[in-house]
């Protein structure tokens, strides 16, 4: 008998997809973008003071903060966001993380689930994973397109699942 124990073998992973939001904005058009701010606050503040409203240009410069630190947040929080879906195992796992760090973690049975996207006029559709009575919404950080991408592959991922193929070399010829 060995005096180690051997470790429990990782379950394989089936499928997995991470889900995240769409960042238009990398840190060089950061950047421009707040050099056009600055610039464009400035052009105001020079006007405003050589008309005489002096005052102004404290208002624009807390203006560019302000804009500035919105951005600077929500590109933040988009950053952080963040949905995984994993096929494990015989779970289908769902974690989150919103923008503001909070984290959420589901787990549903994969036999039983169905993922369906929703028409909806005039909006983007909705993904929805479906489990006996329980509905979860999943790919809201994706586009339209992505969440259709992502319905397709979640659904071929799951019908290999419930019907698997066995290769048994002894029916082979």
């Amino acid at each position: 008998m060995s005096a180690h124990p051997t470790p429990p073998q990782p379950e394989p992973v089936l499928f997995e997809a991470v889900c995240t939001a769409h960042q238009s904005l990398d840190d060089r058009g950061m950047r421009a973008v707040a050099i056009l701010v600055i610039v464009a606050s400035a052009a105001v503040a020079i006007l405003f003071s050589a008309l005489g409203a002096w005052p102004v240009i404290g208002f624009t410069g807390l203006e560019v903060v302000l804009v500035l630190g919105l951005l600077s947040r929500h590109r933040r929080g988009a950053r952080r966001a963040v949905e995984i879906l994993a096929l494990v195992g015989d779970r289908l796992e769902v974690r989150r993380t919103d923008a503001r760090g909070r984290r959420e973690e589901l787990t549903l049975d994969p036999y039983w689930a169905r993922v369906s996207v929703e028409e909806r006029p005039g909006t983007v559709s909705r993904l929805v994973l479906r489990e006996r009575r329980r509905d979860v919404e999943i790919g809201g950080l994706l586009g339209d397109a992505e969440r259709r991408e992502l319905a397709a592959m979640l659904s071929e991922a799951l019908r290999r699942y419930r019907e698997p193929v066995f290769d048994n070399p002894q029916l082979r010829e």
